[in-house]
């Protein structure tokens, strides 16, 4: 489950089901007279200003009423409130309690937050089964981080058997309704021939639309296959177009191949300080090769130049906090 895991922390829980409806005087009497749909409603007035000054404490208050009432989304989202401690104190027995209710009454995000928590053992002893139940109903529903976290299940036998064919065909529905992550995975799974016959042009098409949303891993990816000419004509200029997007996102593997680009001016003119910089964030990200290459380089510059270094790698670290 930890391989799993990992992948999922990187996606917790959906954002909110903020209503667009604005306070007024309509709503506030059919809150009061007991209309969950207003009471949620109106809670999220206060919770997003939207015609009132923002209060948490009054949003809590007709979140909880709603919520009270059954109302699926309001339970979904104090559940939210109580996973994250937002307005209330953190509490993840509370929010697996709400989740459920949720869950139960069909509510897509709530059956994937639910299946979350199975996965990750929070606010209930951790079981894969159940994680794969709940990431299941959610998908057959078509909503696409839960379709992605089912195929990880299946790619890495979580729950169930390992099956690649299976998880490439819940990759592919999730990729379809446009998330990054299953993009990603479905373009790996085409490039390696994993649940499906290696097929170059598909993995280039989903690094394609998974890198245009800024995944990391993508963007890697796609600009590897333009440095080797893999599906397309080589274009070291887009390699190095797209190596730099990776590592501006704190990429170790791009930073070091990106530094090897300056250093050997391939794709871009030869520029061995800006080469050093990138190594030395590969190396202070963990990239062991890295780490190797700058221990040697550093005893060639002079007190000057590793003053400059070090100036340009801490703002660089000051403007993307992990």
């Amino acid at each position: 489950m930890r391989a799993i895991i990992l992948l999922l922390l990187a996606t917790l829980f959906v954002a909110s089901l903020w209503s667009d409806n604005v306070y007024d005087s309509t709503m506030l009497r059919q809150a009061q007279n007991n209309d969950a749909a207003a009471q949620y409603n109106l809670a999220m007035c206060y919770e997003s200003g939207l015609g009132v000054a923002k209060d948490k404490r009054e949003a809590i208050k007709w979140l909880r009423l709603s919520a009270e009432r059954r109302y699926p989304r309001a339970q979904y989202n104090l559940g939210l409130c109580y996973y994250h401690g937002d307005g209330v104190t953190q509490d993840y027995d509370a929010a697996l309690q709400w989740f459920t209710l949720a869950a139960n009454q069909g509510l897509p995000e709530a059956q994937y937050s639910l299946g979350l928590c199975y996965a990750m053992g929070q606010g209930v002893s951790q079981d894969c089964d159940a994680a794969l139940r709940w990431f299941r109903r959610a998908s057959d529903q078509g909503f696409s981080k839960a379709q992605y976290c089912l195929a990880c299940c299946y790619y890495f036998g979580e729950g169930t058997a390992p099956d690649a064919g299976e998880a490439v065909k819940w990759y592919q529905r999730s990729a379809q309704s446009g998330y990054a992550k299953a993009q990603f995975s479905l373009g790996c799974c085409y490039q390696f021939g994993e649940g499906t016959k290696t097929d170059p042009a598909a993995a280039l098409h989903w690094y394609q639309e998974a890198a245009q949303q800024g995944h990391p891993g993508a963007q890697f990816n796609l600009a590897t296959m333009y440095y080797n000419g893999d599906a397309l004509p080589r274009d070291t200029r887009q390699a190095l177009t797209w190596y730099l997007a990776a590592a501006e996102q704190g990429f170790a593997d791009a930073q070091f191949v990106l530094g090897n680009c300056y250093y050997s001016g391939t794709g871009t003119e030869k520029d061995d300080f800006e080469a050093f910089f990138w190594w030395k964030l590969a190396a202070a990200n963990g990239h062991e090769t890295a780490l190797y290459a700058f221990d040697r380089i550093q005893q060639e510059l002079n007190p000057e130049q590793l003053e400059q270094l070090q100036a340009k790698t801490n703002s660089w670290l000051a403007a993307h906090p992990k």
